[in-house]
């Protein structure tokens, strides 16, 4: 008659423990591996409510993004819309005028790759895509000129598609929208 050892005791015990651990570690990866693909399902079934898109090949004939419908907007509702094309390589207009403590709408698209469109210092990130229009909201606080790189590689010269915000007074952006339906500090 053989007798177990305590040794052989403890090394069961451990050997159960790690199986234990390792059934657990399984199961949350499969977990998380079931929820990324459900998401990326779901999301790739049920698109944005609300899309809209532009045709790139005619952005300069019609419609929003011709190029005298370019720039700053004065609402009639105080509000300012801003609307810009993304192109290699630069944005146009190249120089973007608003004013500080006035909702802004950037409206933008691009007319050949795909560009980014961020304002230094801010949390203002769109991504360009052709064929689409991109949208987003802002407020400046303060006056002052901010730097709006293209974040994006678009091809060779990307690292010079660079642009400007200049941010004035919301009573001299009121003049200026008085005297010109659309503004841009582009000269």
């Amino acid at each position: 008659m053989t007798q177990a050892s305590p040794s052989d005791d403890g090394t069961e015990r451990v050997e159960r423990v790690e199986h234990r651990w390792a059934t657990v570690s399984v199961s949350i990866l499969v977990l998380l591996v079931g929820m990324a693909t459900f998401a990326a399902l779901y999301h790739g079934a049920m698109p944005q409510s609300r899309v809209e898109t532009a045709d790139p090949r005619i952005l300069h004939l019609r419609g929003e993004f011709i190029e005298s419908n370019l720039g700053s907007a004065l609402e009639p509702d105080g509000t300012v819309t801003v609307r810009f094309i993304g192109q290699q390589y630069s944005f146009t207009p190249d120089c973007i005028l608003v004013p500080s403590d006035t909702p802004v709408t950037f409206r933008a698209t691009s007319a050949d790759v795909v560009h980014g469109f961020l304002i230094d210092g801010t949390n203002i990130n769109l991504m360009l895509v052709p064929g689409y229009i991109s949208s987003l909201g802002a407020r400046f606080d303060a006056p002052g000129e901010r730097l709006m790189p293209c974040h994006e590689f678009c091809s060779v010269g990307h690292e010079g598609m660079w642009g400007r915000i200049k941010i004035i007074d919301k009573a001299a952006f009121a003049r200026q929208a008085a005297e010109r339906r659309r503004l841009s500090c582009v000269e």
